[in-house]
């Protein structure tokens, strides 16, 4: 057990500070289930710290907020899982990366920690600029962590994945610009978006 929780917080580490030598070593070994079942712990994991904090803000207790919670968040997780994987194909593709989708699917699966400090964030968000600090914030780093994935995991070829990226920051750039954001900052923290309209 105490190696297990010494593996996962190396693991956790070598994301944030050794990148590079992280993702080098994700190979397709036919174990694709354990990255499909991490990114639905991580999305239980941050449906229930989010439910723990509305019951401490005061907010009632509710079957809706129990499902949301436990069954929600967690299919989120695998939905937003299995589309950016398909992202990842798409820009191997275009990189001239390998086109191997169960590195793909480890390789998003393994930052998928980020998922339930990006709710806990959301919730906190007590206002417009909060909310819009925090999803920029978070916005970036996994754009960082995209580059990471698609140059290391799936060896595209650097200058072609920082276009394709610069492209979707741009984009990303375009929504925040537009009131197209009130859209993204509903799927964040609908209450503080309602607030701000």
């Amino acid at each position: 057990m105490k190696a297990k929780k010494r593996n996962w917080f190396a693991k956790l580490t070598d994301i944030f500070f050794r990148p590079k030598y992280f993702f080098s070593r994700i190979v397709a070994d036919g174990k694709m289930e354990d990255a499909i079942l991490k990114a639905f712990l991580w999305g239980l994991v941050g449906g229930i710290v989010v439910l723990i904090m509305d019951i401490v803000r005061g907010n009632p207790f509710t079957i809706f907020a129990l499902f949301k919670s436990i069954i929600m968040y967690p299919v989120l997780a695998e939905f937003i899982l299995f589309m950016t994987a398909g992202l990842m194909m798409m820009v191997s593709e275009i990189t001239g990366g390998d086109r191997d989708w169960e590195i793909a699917v480890k390789g998003v699966a393994s930052m998928f920690f980020v998922y339930p400090l990006a709710l806990i964030l959301n919730v906190l968000a007590f206002d417009c600029n909060s909310l819009l600090i925090t999803s920029v914030i978070i916005d970036l780093y996994m754009l960082f962590l995209l580059y990471n994935i698609a140059v290391y995991c799936m060896h595209g070829k650097r200058v072609s994945v920082l276009f394709v990226l610069a492209v979707a920051a741009m984009l990303l750039a375009c929504i925040y610009m537009s009131d197209y954001r009130q859209i993204w900052f509903i799927v964040k923290n609908i209450n503080i978006t309602l607030t701000c309209l």
